[in-house]
């Protein structure tokens, strides 16, 4: 069965072709991960996984989403991370960590309490964006990134990057989709500079590309780095498909090894056509066309609709989100559906 093939990439070799794909848990202090995340992820690494991505990491404290968002921004939190990436790994998946800087999109209250923006009260702080644009009325209007705080974004992920490496993670993963402040500077929606980071796809692509080839100079190939896309803003005038293309191009020759393929988020209103499998298209073309392995995601839940986007080569690795919160072992229930017979931990056997 093609999703119980390993699969390659860079310098490790995945016991199968699924991932955990990062899910915001909202529930650190101070940007450490604790018990919880012990508990969330590793379940998850027990459950068959091939490779089990951390929620989105924050890279500095600005760049998070909320003030209960993990972050990898200091020696506290690569400390905390490594205990957690121990057990992933001794379950026989793969440890991953997603690098992310939240730009706009910053500074609000946990889902759980409504999700709002904070704007002029107590912890709330000034997001940063490629433009003064809010991301949607209430939020607050984000302070222009000028060149220092360019370069301290990239100065800020090449840390993050080397502390994930000694926190032993096989795989890191840099966030540019869902209106986060890569994806950003992509979107002509979001980026209205007249600089070297605005205008031309080129220009609008550049911090993303720094970024990449900075990080490459702590986390070397053949370690495997992969992006996080959105293929579209689903929003006429905006980032879409034919740019993602050719930016997975430009990726690629820079040293990534998969592009982990999502879409929207930059438009707070935009109408997505959310369905069972949706963005797969989209994984399928930048595949095909770009000449790179890709990661599916979007409402993929069932063991053979998995099984099938594999076997049709729309995508090398596919991602499982919602679903693996319903059901951490997924992929042995999948592997059941499908007749694969994979082993369980030694503490389980006596349930064989």
């Amino acid at each position: 069965m093609a999703l119980f093939t390993p699969l390659e990439i860079g310098d490790i070799t995945l016991r199968n072709r699924i991932a955990i794909s990062p899910m915001c848990e909202y529930s650190a202090v101070d940007g450490v991960p604790n018990d919880w995340h012990l508990v969330h992820l590793g379940s998850r690494a027990v459950g068959g996984a091939g490779l089990v991505f951390t929620e989105a990491a924050a890279i500095s404290p600005e760049g998070r989403i909320s003030a209960s968002d993990a972050g990898i921004w200091n020696e506290t939190q690569q400390a905390a991370w490594t205990r957690i990436v121990e057990f992933v790994k001794t379950q026989g998946a793969a440890a991953g960590i997603q690098l992310a800087h939240a730009g706009r999109k910053a500074s609000t209250d946990v889902p759980w309490r409504g999700g709002k923006p904070l704007v002029d009260v107590p912890g709330a702080w000034t997001p940063v964006a490629p433009s003064a644009i809010a991301f949607d009325a209430g939020h607050a209007v984000p302070a222009a990134l000028d060149d220092a705080g360019l370069r301290k974004v990239t100065a800020d992920f090449v840390a993050a990057a080397g502390r994930a490496r000694d926190a032993g993670f096989d795989v890191v993963e840099i966030h540019a989709a869902h209106g986060y402040l890569l994806h950003e500077f992509l979107s002509p929606l979001s980026n209205r500079r007249t600089d070297a980071y605005g205008g031309s796809l080129e220009n609008r692509a550049r911090l993303l590309r720094e970024v990449v080839a900075a990080v490459r100079a702590v986390w070397p190939q053949p370690r495997p780095l992969v992006v996080r896309v959105s293929a579209t803003d689903w929003t006429e005038g905006g980032w879409g498909i034919d740019e993602c293309v050719e930016l997975s191009r430009w990726l690629k020759a820079g040293g990534v090894d998969l592009i982990d393929t999502s879409s929207g988020g930059n438009v707070a209103h935009a109408r997505i056509p959310v369905g069972p499998g949706y963005q797969v298209p989209f994984a399928a073309r930048i595949r095909r066309e770009a000449g790179i392995a890709t990661g599916a995601v979007g409402m993929i839940t069932a063991a053979t609709q998995a099984q099938a986007i594999v076997e049709r080569g729309e995508a090398d690795l596919v991602l499982i989100a919602r679903e693996s919160l319903r059901d951490p072992y997924f992929p042995r229930r999948a592997a059941v559906e499908l007749g694969v017979k994979i082993p369980p931990p030694e503490q389980y056997l006596r349930a064989w």
